[in-house]
């Protein structure tokens, strides 16, 4: 994993810059100005969007505000998806900066999960962390970690610190060198779609005959129809072929699948 670390803090340091601006039926006191933020493509709308949140306030009446959400061009955006797969599934043909409407009224009971605090975030991120454990060593790492290094792991998410993750997370990267691999490939593939929203099975990373599994085998087997000549552009043709470097993605970061299916789907 050493090898990686350039490639992992690029990841890390993604951002989408984004213009939020103030839904039209609101009530204010006075005009409310738009407000531009580069948002972290690896963490929650809601943990992120405190400035947000408070900028708005101060133009409304304090009893016109209720829990506020997120909506792209009618979309109401989904708090427990990744920043930048909200993007890559909703707005990744789209002009920058990202045109995002802010709410705080008429909540989208249908849509939308509430979100009344950061421990509904942090619940639900170390429990994608879990499952991914589970998939992995069978929970072994996680449960072996204590409750300290569960909440460097979150504080390093939440405060935007790289190397803070980093600490405690490469743990749940590694395996030992009998083993030659995780057990199960923990990953979802996101799809833009309402009747079966993400894609996910078991996959292992070593092949019955030995040899090393890629990305491309694993597309290959969980949705063929992605894999064409026309579909493996210059975005995916380096990642197809290597070995399991991609292993190294978390289970909630694999949203740039989804741009080579929408990609399919405009060829069909």
């Amino acid at each position: 994993m050493t090898d990686d670390k350039d490639v992992l803090r690029d990841v890390w340091f993604g951002r989408i810059p984004t213009c939020f601006t103030l839904y039209q039926d609101e009530i204010t006191e006075r005009e409310a100005e738009p407000y531009y933020l580069l948002l972290p493509r690896i963490s929650y709308l809601t943990l992120v969007t405190d400035k947000v949140k408070k900028h708005f306030q101060k133009v409304m009446r304090q009893e016109e505000v209720n829990e506020i959400w997120f909506e792209y061009e009618g979309t109401p955006l989904k708090w427990h998806y990744p920043i930048g797969l909200l993007f890559d599934l909703h707005a990744s043909n789209t002009a920058l900066p990202w045109s995002i409407t802010v709410h705080f009224k008429n909540f989208p009971e249908k849509d939308l999960l509430h979100c009344h605090s950061k421990d509904v975030i942090e619940a639900h991120f170390m429990a994608c962390i879990k499952e991914a454990d589970a998939l992995k060593h069978k929970s072994q790492v996680i449960n072996e970690m204590q409750k300290k290094d569960h909440k460097q792991l979150w504080m390093g998410l939440q405060n935007d610190k790289f190397e803070q993750f980093w600490a405690i997370n490469r743990k749940l990267m590694e395996y030992p060198p009998e083993d030659s691999g995780f057990r199960y490939i923990p990953f979802r593939i996101y799809q833009a779609t309402t009747e079966r929203p993400f894609i996910q099975k078991l996959f292992r990373p070593i092949a019955s005959g030995g040899q090393l599994h890629t990305l491309g085998d694993l597309l290959k087997d969980v949705c063929p129809s992605a894999i064409t000549p026309e579909v493996v552009l210059s975005m995916i043709e380096d990642v197809i072929t290597l070995s399991p470097v991609w292993q190294e993605i978390s289970s909630w970061l694999w949203s740039f699948c989804m741009e080579v299916l929408r990609k399919q789907q405009k060829l069909l």
